[in-house]
This record gives C-alpha cells, sequence and structure tokens, in this order.
C-alpha cells in the first residue's frame, strides 16, 4: 500500500498541489489526466523529491517520510523505492544504452558492474532492446530512447514508477512502441501512476483515473466509470474532447 496524505506545494502564492490525498494498492495504474497547467506534472515530480512539497507524508509499505522535515538519507531511500520515466528521457549522451541501465544499479543501489550489466540486459531485452545494448543515445530513435529510459527505470525494481507525459517528445509513428512497453510493464503488476495525453491509452492501461484542476483532485475512480459516467462539469468537459 502506498498512501500520500495532505501533500501540497506552493510556487510563490500560487498554489499548485493543493492538500492531495491518495491511496494506491499494489499494481494499480492511476492516471492523472487534466488540462496543461493542473499541477499532473509537479505532483509527480513531488513523490521523489525533485520537487520540494511544502508539506504532507508518503508511505510507501514500511517507509514513511514527511515531506516537511525530510532528511538527506530518507531522499535517498525515496528514490530508491521510486523511479522516474521522463518526457525527454534523460540520458547520459556518453553512456551506451547498457550503461544508462547500469548506472542507478551501480551508483544508487551498490550493486557489482558484472551483476548489473547481467540485470541491465535483461530489461533491455524485456523492451525489446538487446540488440542496441551498446549504441549511444544518439544512434537511437526518440522511441528506442524512451525505451532505454523505461529499461532504467524497471532495473531499479522501484515499488512505485512515475511516467511524466512519456509519449509527448515522440513523433506520432514512435508513439506506440513507447506505449506498448508501458503496457507490458502495467500487465506485469508495476504499480504506477502516470500522466499522459493519450486518452485511449490511459483507458486501456489505467486502474483509477484522478482529473487535477488547479492543484486538487476534482473527481477520481475506476478508469471506465470516470470515463463514461464523469460526475464533475469539467470532467466532462475535457473527456468530451476526446470522445
Amino acid at each position: 500500500m502506498i498512501e500520500i496524505k495532505g501533500l501540497s506545494k506552493s510556487f510563490g502564492t500560487q498554489k499548485v498541489i493543493d492538500d492531495i490525498e491518495l491511496e494506491i494498492e499494489t499494481g494499480d495504474v492511476v492516471a492523472l489526466i487534466g488540462s496543461s497547467g493542473a499541477g499532473k506534472s509537479t505532483f509527480l515530480r513531488t513523490l521523489n523529491y525533485l520537487e520540494k512539497a511544502d508539506h504532507g507524508k508518503l508511505v510507501i509499505d514500511d517507509f514513511s517520510v514527511d515531506f516537511s522535515t525530510i532528511t538527506k538519507n530518507e531522499i535517498l531511500e525515496l528514490r530508491r523505492r521510486t523511479a522516474m520515466v521522463f518526457q525527454q528521457f534523460a540520458l547520459f549522451e556518453r553512456k551506451t544504452a547498457i550503461q544508462n541501465v547500469m548506472e542507478g544499479l551501480v551508483i544508487v543501489k551498490g550493486i557489482d558492474k558484472q551483476t548489473a550489466y547481467q540485470q541491465a540486459a535483461a530489461e533491455l531485452a524485456n523492451v525489446g532492446l538487446e540488440d542496441r545494448s551498446e549504441y549511444y543515445p544518439q544512434q537511437l530513435s526518440g522511441g528506442q530512447q524512451q525505451r532505454v529510459a523505461i529499461a532504467r527505470s524497471l532495473a531499479m525494481k522501484p515499488r512505485l514508477l512515475l511516467l511524466d507525459e512519456p509519449t509527448s517528445a515522440l513523433d506520432p509513428e514512435l508513439v506506440q512502441e513507447v506505449l506498448t512497453t508501458i503496457k507490458g510493464a502495467a500487465e506485469a503488476g508495476q504499480t504506477m501512476v502516470l500522466v499522459s495525453h493519450e486518452m485511449d491509452f490511459v483507458y486501456e492501461v489505467a486502474t483509477k483515473v484522478l482529473f487535477l484542476e488547479k492543484g486538487k483532485i476534482i473527481e477520481s475512480g475506476p478508469t471506465k466509470e470516470v470515463f463514461h459516467r464523469p460526475q464533475h462539469p469539467r470532467t466532462q468537459e475535457f473527456l468530451r474532447k476526446f470522445s
């Protein structure tokens, strides 16, 4: 069980995340939807301390952190239990695909290089890139780079995988290969919170949908219920654009 309690974040006088409460069951795929500027990406970034929340708590199994008093050791432990997939891949340009996947295993988890290499190779195979392991990012398509980034995150065996618009930087013909990779991880039981504007994909893969408006969850529920019977006028208006 993962619990988020009273999570809030402001930039100056603007409250971007407003007292969010959320429970996530093991294996859940929670999709955040809403208009641009609703706070979706900031919410994700606070969960692994890429953005410092003003206050709030996060509980991941036996680990609990209060963001208003978080310590360096707690930040490290938080990042051992979470992993982030970014819009822009965030790969090391001077490292090969397999070196990119190995990096967190060696640096964060302290795994020896031989074992890390084997684990990284297995993750690249899982995302269909075993034949690209020695390629550098500039030698890969955008879709392949994002699949390397996903493999890097999954190699860490995170308790919670965070995905921030993982297809937004891709050409349309490359989107499907990345979505297929994410769907495979979901089917394998990976717990996720994702932000996406790919509504067909959200409908297919998410177990729960949250609609954010001005930093607040104004509607949440099982995916089909939210899509077919949205209660809030803003959710109705938003989803009407994709019907």
